[in-house]
């Protein structure tokens, strides 16, 4: 026969309390007690462990098993590590970490894991006390919170003094609060980014030759621009010229592209060419040399709106100096080179002013051509650093490079200098609404504010994180 012993409390001999409950609330022993078992192990009456010790590491349950909080009860401590250094600025927080959050020095944001478990939980309190002030916002990528990604809605905390548990539910729901649902969603702001994308200029020619075309320049506007997208620039460098007889160098493209944006490409200016020999193709032609040289077309391959114009042609044959074209300016407003004459060169198109930087500057000039005689004029470079040509016999080296990041044509020259003018390198200028910038780049590039705006100066490839 079997006996039940129903009691609340069991004391000892004493009268201090070995196990008492009180309510929902067992408490084995009492305040200042070493409650001990008789080995490392709690074990159920099958034999499996309920809790183990092996040196400093206490488990709970056994492989396969389950180990459950009943209904109503509550777990207390030792589900969060809380992080000591106070975050002041965006980071990435991760599963079972608490942190202190002050937004008194702005607004910012935190990812979520990208890769949560079922039951991961993070705690974040106001810190300062300035939610109110400045928001905190949790980023949860690609998953969900509250049924929703973030490209869709975040959650925003803006309630000064909140203390803030989310955990991790699943793929349906993703990320739930537990502890404060005073939260926003809010759908994540679209901006747009402006750029100028800009080849490099091409190189003059090296003998009776006309000036290099100005590189491509395109500008324009991305629009309805998100968080997290990823621009990627690519810039032509320098354009190298001739030392001896011949045409000048096609200059290189300039690339901006992004994810679900159209790539933006601007064409290396085109070269100059010798004799009567025509202008290479490109952003802007450059000029061809004496003899009635052909002017190099512009905005090859054509763009709408032109990315750059033509060269200047070269003279009839005959003449005391036989001036050679000039070339072509880059831009939508770039101006044609000029023509060479029997007693001037053609002077470089002007390119194309463009006020991204907060000031208006021009960009993209062509080279100017050169002239076979001291006696005859050269051709000035155009405004955009176009190199100028250079005046011919008995001149000392007098080669005229186009000044580097503007995607200016190189200067043309006759005999005796050692080279041609080099094309000016390429460059890409986006500018951001600086509340909307992130300043996630890679490529070193230079950044300014201008007014309202941020403005990031690409000299070689790089990224830009919107």
């Amino acid at each position: 026969m079997s006996s039940i012993i129903k009691v609340n409390t069991v004391q000892d001999q004493d009268g201090n309390n070995i196990i008492n409950e009180s309510g929902n609330t067992v408490t084995i022993g009492k305040s200042g007690d070493n409650v001990k078992t008789g080995g490392n192990n709690i074990q159920a009456s099958d034999g499996g462990n309920l809790i183990s010790q092996s040196g400093t590491t206490i488990t709970l349950g056994a492989s396969g098993d389950t180990v459950e909080i009943a209904s109503g009860a509550s777990l207390v401590g030792g589900g969060i590590s809380w992080q000591s250094a106070v975050k002041t600025a965006n980071f990435t927080a991760a599963a079972a970490e608490g942190y202190f959050i002050n937004t008194t020095g702005g607004a910012f944001e935190v990812d979520l894991p990208g890769s949560p478990s079922v039951g991961d939980q993070i705690e974040f309190v106001d810190f300062s006390r300035n939610f109110g002030t400045a928001a905190l916002t949790l980023d949860q990528g690609s998953n969900k919170f509250q049924g929703a990604v973030a490209s869709t809605k975040k959650p925003v905390y803006d309630v000064s003094g909140q203390s803030i548990n989310i955990v991790y539910s699943g793929s349906t729901q993703g990320w739930i609060p537990t502890s404060d649902d005073d939260v926003t969603n809010k759908t994540d702001p679209s901006y747009t980014i402006n750029y100028v994308v800009i080849a490099s200029g091409g190189s003059g020619a090296y003998n009776n030759g006309g000036g290099g075309g100005a590189g491509g320049m395109r500008t324009g506007s991305y629009t309805s621009v998100s968080a997290g997208t990823t621009f990627t620039t690519t810039v032509g460098g320098t354009t190298s010229a001739p030392t001896s007889s011949g045409n000048g160098t096609k200059g290189s493209d300039s690339t901006l592209s992004a994810p679900s944006f159209t790539t933006i490409t601007s064409t290396g200016g085109g070269y100059g060419a010798v004799g009567s020999a025509a202008g290479g193709p490109g952003g802007a032609g450059g000029g061809g040399g004496y003899s009635n040289g052909a002017a190099g077309p512009g905005n090859t391959p054509a763009t709408s709106p032109s990315q750059g114009a033509n060269g200047g042609v070269g003279p009839a044959a005959g003449g005391p100096a036989h001036g050679t074209g000039g070339g072509g300016g880059g831009g939508e407003n770039g101006l044609t080179g000029g023509s060479g004459t029997s007693s001037a060169a053609g002077n470089g198109g002007d390119g194309t002013q463009s006020s991204i930087t907060g000031s208006a500057v021009y960009y993209a000039g062509g080279g100017g051509g050169a002239a076979d005689n001291t006696t005859g004029a050269s051709g000035t470079g155009g405004q955009g650093g176009g190199g100028p040509g250079a005046a011919g016999t008995g001149t000392a080296d007098t080669y005229s490079d186009a000044t580097p990041n503007t995607g200016g044509g190189g200067g043309a020259h006759y005999n005796p200098p050692s080279r041609a003018g080099t094309g000016g390198s390429g460059v890409i200028f986006l500018s951001v609404p600086t509340g909307s910038y992130s300043g996630t780049t890679t490529g070193s590039p230079t950044v300014t504010t201008s007014g309202s705006n941020t403005i990031m100066k690409f000299t070689g490839s790089g990224t830009y994180v919107s």
